[in-house]
């Protein structure tokens, strides 16, 4: 090399560059012995059950007999149509119900104020299982939609509501500080600091209340429903139909398995900031 040449040196990723590229690497190699294991834990689920119902343990149907029903249920439209009465109330109780649980859990931790107000209703109908609601819910709203979606909405509600408070009371308070040493005010460190910080309580919030929604789903249609998964396991206990029983009850798992799998998607694009250990 001559004198007058100067070497180049390699640009060198950074610690953050490193990191999303290891963390990327991490998540490829996960995941496909991650999706093998649950291949074959569905597929042990599945044998055993089989097991179980060809041993006539308490006349139990086998997956075939439970996809022959799902396959009528299917042909006739009735599983479609409940599924999407079923679906429209779990949306709509649960989208209604984090959209509150979120202001209000950041009111309760950023004001202490709002906290002293707000906390006692909070922890006091924490307590209240929604299902209890029922009756109050008949009487002052009536038996139409209204009763089913408010059922669902408050159980949505109080399982993110302390989420998101918990999500403002744990920020650090060095990364609060350090905002107002800059000079940012109130408003500024609260969107730019305590809404990103937050997010993962917030998500983690939100997956726990779907699963409360779908969990007070069959309870909901008990108030005068005529169509909804809830409803047709119930019309069908009443005449020991176990194959129907169970096709709704493992649409129910399905269709909330596969909400579940889009808010941990979610959570995880929003959360790639945070570090991972």
């Amino acid at each position: 090399m001559s004198s007058t040449e100067i070497p180049i040196k390699e640009a060198v990723p950074g610690p953050a560059a490193r990191a999303r590229g290891a963390r990327t690497l991490r998540d490829k190699r996960s995941f496909l012995p991650a999706l093998g294991l649950n291949l074959i834990a569905l597929a042990v689920g599945v044998g055993a059950w089989a097991l179980l119902a060809r041993a006539g343990v308490q006349a139990l149907p086998g997956p075939v007999a439970v996809a022959d029903r799902a396959g009528e249920l299917i042909a006739d439209g009735t599983l479609p149509v409940d599924a999407l009465a079923s679906l429209r109330r779990v949306l709509t109780g649960f989208a209604l119900g984090t959209l509150l649980a979120v202001p209000v859990g950041f009111l309760m931790g950023w004001y202490p104020v709002a906290r002293g107000l707000l906390e006692p209703y909070v922890q006091f109908f924490r307590t209240v299982p929604p299902l209890a609601l029922i009756p109050l819910a008949i009487v002052l709203l009536g038996i139409g939609e209204v009763p089913k979606v408010f059922v669902i909405f408050l159980a949505a509600f109080l399982s993110s509501v302390v989420a998101a408070f918990q999500g403002v009371v744990g920020v650090d308070r060095t990364l609060i500080d350090a905002a107002r040493v800059l000079g940012a005010r109130d408003g500024t460190v609260f969107v730019k600091v305590v809404v990103p910080a937050s997010a993962p309580f917030i998500l983690v919030g939100m997956r726990i209340g779907l699963g409360s929604a779908w969990g007070t789903l069959v309870a909901a249609e008990l108030i005068a429903a005529q169509e909804g998964l809830g409803f047709r396991m119930q019309q069908a206990q009443l005449y020991y139909d176990l194959p129907t029983i169970f096709v709704g009850l493992i649409t129910i798992g399905v269709l909330g398995l596969l909400m579940d799998r889009l808010l941990l998607l979610a959570e995880r694009r929003l959360t790639r900031w945070q570090e991972t250990r």
